[in-house]
């Protein structure tokens, strides 16, 4: 009798036009990050690295990703790069590093870790239905990736309300804090985000890049304004070398056509 077949902890879909789809795929789970999971989130990246645009991120099931699987232990993958890599901090830098747009598509639960990954997403949507927060609290721990996440992206009063309270907030209450773009009922969250993802992918893909560049340089390393207008310069310099996407694009404004980002 053959063995049974492993279905993929992480599902990877390439679709037209630049945009990729990973799903997290442990919903029994709720999508907990083991190993395997995070080692195929970095997998799917670097599959991704070179062909896609905009990256969407999401879960299968009533979870987007219920943070790291305390559960497990640290099991080495017998590959010491890849176990650096697997890490979960190492993860979201993978995420922040990746040349490609990423966007949270928050389908349900997310907690501690998960919802780290809504913060280190470049743009995310999530259900309204969605119940995002930290319980980390309740283990007499501070959320040590989750909260500092969360108070570089929040204001300091929401950010302490999720560190210090371990209640979730809805789909709904993330995006008035601004932990989300927007939210919508979950039936059409699928619908939006491919929407979103497909806009964002009919850019070019090197302002892309070099855009989420500079998102996450200023003011993350950049406050000061002379500083920052200087690395704006810097960025558009960059893309004349790096593409003629640029000149192009002046190029019809100049007759009178539109480019992708007019109404």
């Amino acid at each position: 009798m053959s063995a049974p077949v492993t279905e993929a902890v992480v599902l990877v879909e390439h679709r037209a036009g630049g945009v990729s789809r990973i799903t997290f795929n442990r919903p029994a789970k709720r999508n907990a990050m083991n190993r395997a999971a995070r080692v195929g989130i970095v997998r799917a990246l670097d599959e991704c690295r070179g062909r896609s645009k905009v990256i969407v991120l999401t879960g299968n099931g009533p979870a987007f990703c219920a943070g790291v699987d305390l559960k497990e232990g640290d099991i080495s993958t017998g590959d010491a790069e890849l176990d650096r890599r697997s890490e979960w901090a190492s993860v979201q830098e993978e995420i922040r590093d990746h040349p490609a747009v990423v966007i949270a598509a928050v389908n349900g639960i997310a907690l501690g870790g998960g919802s780290t990954l809504i913060n280190v997403a470049d743009l995310a949507v999530a259900a309204d239905e969605a119940q995002i927060g930290m319980p980390e609290i309740g283990f007499g721990l501070y959320p040590t990736l989750a909260g500092p996440a969360a108070q570089l992206r929040l204001r300091p009063k929401h950010a302490a309300w999720m560190v210090l309270t371990a209640e979730r907030v809805s789909g709904t209450t993330a995006a008035e804090w601004g932990l989300v773009n927007r939210s919508v009922p979950l039936e059409e969250l699928d619908a939006t985000v491919t929407a979103l993802a497909e806009r964002v992918a009919s850019f070019d893909a090197t302002a892309l890049e070099w855009s989420k560049k500079a998102l996450w340089k200023i003011p993350g390393e950049i406050s000061e304004w002379t500083e920052a207008i200087a690395y704006g310069h810097q960025v558009a310099d960059e893309l004349r070398s790096r593409s003629t996407a640029l000149a192009e694009g002046l190029g019809r404004f100049r007759a009178g056509e539109r480019n992708p980002g007019q109404g």
